[in-house]
């Protein structure tokens, strides 16, 4: 069973996933990095640009999702050198330090709390976020075209490009498209017709909504919240 709330630290999620039976999950891409603890280790998932299916096992997992462009500036590593990725933590850090990290959040009433804590201290210690990340995220989640971004934030296309793959993990118009994916699933899950998500979400037509949603999470918009067109 999957379970989350809103985190203590600013833009986050804290989750826990128990699987109740054998088989392959599917987690779509949402433009985040998420900091996961799993069978007492700790791990990174990086950004994905196409739905991650995970292994089947049923054990427990717990993880902090980090607003989209934040994380990088937490861990020391540009995005994109986990695009598509799920990494040991120690792989990009001292596995000295990796041990006491997980072993403090292991001492934890439970992993979830322990990991959240570790996401305030990494938060408190690298300073406040850029805030000209969270403008693009919250432009681009609006419809807003990536030209029409850039002259907003006074960024030239090469500059955005340069700072949205070092945050993000890829190119804002990749990031653009994520998000308008994440625009089409909240409306045909709260029961939209898929004709009316298109054009709510941003897409040509409904086609356009179709082949986009099949490309990025694998199954047709349909099978993927349940229901039929």
């Amino acid at each position: 069973m999957y379970v989350e709330r809103a985190s203590r630290l600013a833009g986050a999620v804290v989750w826990t996933n128990t699987p109740d039976r054998s088989g392959a999950g599917r987690v779509l891409p949402d433009g985040c990095m998420d900091l996961l603890w799993h069978d007492g280790r700790l791990l990174v998932a990086g950004p994905d640009t196409h739905a991650h299916l995970t292994d089947g096992g049923t054990g427990a997992w717990a993880g902090v999702r980090f607003y989209p462009g934040t994380a990088p500036a937490l861990l020391g590593v540009p995005a994109h050198e986990l695009r598509d990725r799920r990494a040991e933590l120690s792989d990009l850090w001292p596995a000295s330090e990796v041990r006491r990290l997980a072993g403090r959040v292991n001492a934890a009433p439970d992993p979830a709390r322990g990991l959240e804590e570790l996401a305030l201290r990494l938060a408190a210690g690298a300073g406040p976020p850029d805030p000209l990340l969270r403008q693009v995220v919250t432009a681009l989640g609006a419809g807003r075209t990536v030209a029409a971004t850039a002259d907003e934030l006074g960024l030239g296309a090469r500059q955005l490009h340069r700072r949205s793959l070092a945050a993000f993990g890829y190119g804002p118009k990749t990031l653009a498209r994520i998000l308008r994916l994440r625009r089409a699933l909240a409306l045909a899950r709260d029961g939209v017709p898929f004709a009316d998500t298109a054009a709510r979400a941003g897409y040509a037509d409904q086609a356009h909504l179709a082949r986009d949603v099949r490309e990025l999470a694998g199954l047709p918009l349909g099978e993927l919240i349940g229901r039929g067109g």
